[in-house]
């Protein structure tokens, strides 16, 4: 089934849950992106494992959370195309 077969109330309900989860992945990848980066000499007053905040968050925390949003994303759009049987496994 794809979202053109679904009612328009139906269509608009999932595109609904799509976009808002869409802003949210964005909104995380901005903050990681660019605020961290932004902010890095504040943070560097924080040291983990001897290293400066701004410097680990940069090498390596911003990649981890970029990661991890891959699969969030993706886990979460499967679940809401489930929701509304537009699932491409099923």
């Amino acid at each position: 089934m794809t979202t053109s077969s679904l009612s328009p109330e139906t269509a608009a309900a999932h595109w609904a849950k799509s976009r808002s989860l869409m802003i949210t992945s964005l909104v995380i990848w901005f903050v990681f992106s660019f605020g961290i980066h932004f902010f890095a000499k504040a943070l560097n007053g924080i040291v983990i494992f001897g290293f400066p905040m701004g410097f680990y968050m940069a090498a390596q925390g911003s990649l981890i959370v970029f990661v991890w949003l891959i699969f969030w994303y993706a886990k979460r759009q499967n679940q809401i195309d489930e929701e509304f049987g537009v699932a491409e496994d099923k």
